[in-house]
């Protein structure tokens, strides 16, 4: 019997240790898991929206509107890039998004921290409290130093990182587009109110030509020439030209007022102005778009940086289900009494490491998980919806130019015709052979392919101020910012 019982002893060791191996191993089972992932959307190759990878663009420099030759356009480029609100806004959004990276990195630092606690307390006479402190009204004071350190073994810091670095990028970015797209706003109010004016000239200019009209006219009714069907025509041509000036008029009261709210400033600061501008000279028009154009423009840039930050997301959100270990010491004085706080008997100090670990807290877990994963997925279409517009907004404009050169082509040719009719009519009248309605007739035709080649030249520089927009204005990702792909 005494043999045995050393034998049922150990027995019962094994068993013991057994059941404490197969509790931990349920445990380390029954701890949260990511499970299965849906596979994430993926980010468009150039050549699925017909970019070439040779095919070379025009370059655009960075103050591009300089090309328009308007020192009063540059001022007012200038003047709304220095004081727009909206890249105020923008550049707040820059500074929030840094102060988001300074908090991730303070994250994978030590934690200090020092805390003072004086509490008066009554102690209950009818509880665990024993004497002499039960029934006494006593002073509880704690002064004490703690610090606490998260260690990254899962990389959950690291990824967090550059996840606000990713914003933080894509914060810059959107500032660069912001800028870019008040530029762009700021040349194509210039020329609309250039259009406008140009055209006016035309309308006064049509004005007095049936001004000119209407006397003939009336010259002609009172010889028997004319009845008075003519003389009505000829009158109510007149409100009718008065009316096309007003209309214009309008139009450029409207450019102006949005010329200085993009300028921020009042209204009838800009009444003066009266823009005419040239053509520019853009070099010769690519039958392809290249591929380079993708890092040309920064709200692409910033579309592929959200990419990045929520590439960066999922990581942080896949590290949830590993242990956290902390370590953490803490030292100071506790006593009872404010007069004994700082002996040397009420020292007390410890210190040690802190482990969690996630295990029936895998519904909570696996949910953010498929958050971050639809916010990567929305990220990477978001991505390619800017390649797609990117590329439309540049054939765009490309297949725009290309045709207004063709009609500001014919139109020249038709505009020369109708100059030589007019210097023919008008020589023909001056020598007596002809009439001054015709001359009048011919300049009519003038006027028109005035009209036409203002509205020509108009369109063409608008459609040159989109193109620099859509080439990205000249903005160029520096750094190790460039190199970045979107791939996950």
């Amino acid at each position: 019997m005494q043999r045995a019982l050393p034998r049922k002893s150990t027995s019962l060791t094994t068993l013991t240790a057994a059941l404490a191996v197969a509790s931990a191993v349920l445990l380390v089972a029954g701890c949260a898991s990511p499970g299965a992932m849906p596979p994430p959307a993926q980010a468009l190759a150039p050549a699925r929206v017909g970019l070439v990878a040779d095919a070379a663009l025009p370059e655009v420099q960075p103050r591009w509107w300089q090309a328009f030759g308007d020192p009063a356009l540059d001022a007012l480029v200038d003047k709304a890039l220095a004081d727009s609100p909206s890249l105020q806004v923008a550049a707040a959004r820059v500074a929030r998004a840094g102060a988001a990276i300074d908090d991730a990195r303070a994250a994978d630092r030590p934690n200090a921290t020092l805390s003072a606690e004086a509490t008066r307390q009554r102690y209950t006479e009818n509880g665990l409290v024993p004497q002499p402190l039960a029934g006494t009204t006593r002073t509880n004071a704690t002064l004490q130093a703690g610090l606490s350190w998260e260690l990254d073994f899962f990389g959950r810091h690291r990824a967090a990182l550059e996840a606000a670095l990713g914003s933080e990028r894509a914060a810059r970015a959107d500032a660069d587009a912001a800028r870019l797209m008040l530029a762009t706003d700021v040349v194509r109010s210039y020329v609309a109110l250039a259009r406008a004016q140009a055209l006016r000239d035309v309308a006064q200019r049509a004005l007095a030509q049936r001004d000119e009209t209407l006397g003939l006219v009336r010259q002609r009714v009172g010889a028997g020439l004319d009845t008075h069907v003519e003389l009505r025509q000829g009158e109510g041509a007149l409100p009718e030209a008065r009316v096309q000036i007003a209309r214009l008029d309008e139009q450029m009261a409207l450019a102006r007022n949005q010329l200085a709210a993009l300028t921020a400033q009042p209204p009838q600061a800009l009444a003066g102005l009266q823009p005419a501008l040239a053509p520019v000279q853009l070099e010769a028009l690519p039958t392809q778009l290249g591929a380079d154009l993708l890092g040309r423009r920064p709200d692409i840039a910033a579309a592929r940086w959200r990419v990045e930050a929520a590439t960066q997301d999922v990581a942080v959100a896949r590290t949830e289900f590993y242990p956290d270990v902390n370590l953490t010491a803490f030292a100071g004085f506790s006593a009872l009494g404010l007069g004994h706080l700082i002996e040397a008997g009420s020292r007390q100090a410890g210190a040690g490491p802190a482990i969690r670990l996630p295990i029936f807290d895998a519904g909570r877990l696996r949910a953010n998980l498929r958050g971050r994963g639809a916010d990567l997925d929305a990220a990477v279409q978001s991505y390619n919806g800017a390649v797609v517009t990117a590329v439309r907004e540049v054939a765009d404009q490309l297949a725009s130019l290309q045709a207004i050169a063709r009609q500001q082509q014919e139109q020249v040719a038709a505009q020369a015709a109708a100059e030589s009719a007019y210097d023919l009519a008008l020589q023909r009248y001056r020598a007596g052979l002809g009439t001054y309605l015709v001359v009048l007739s011919a300049e009519t035709n003038v006027l028109a392919q005035r009209r036409i080649a203002a509205e020509l030249k108009a369109r063409a520089l608008d459609s040159q101020a989109l193109l620099m927009r859509g080439l990205g204005g000249g903005w160029r990702e520096t750094g190790a910012a460039a190199t970045v792909a979107v791939a996950h």
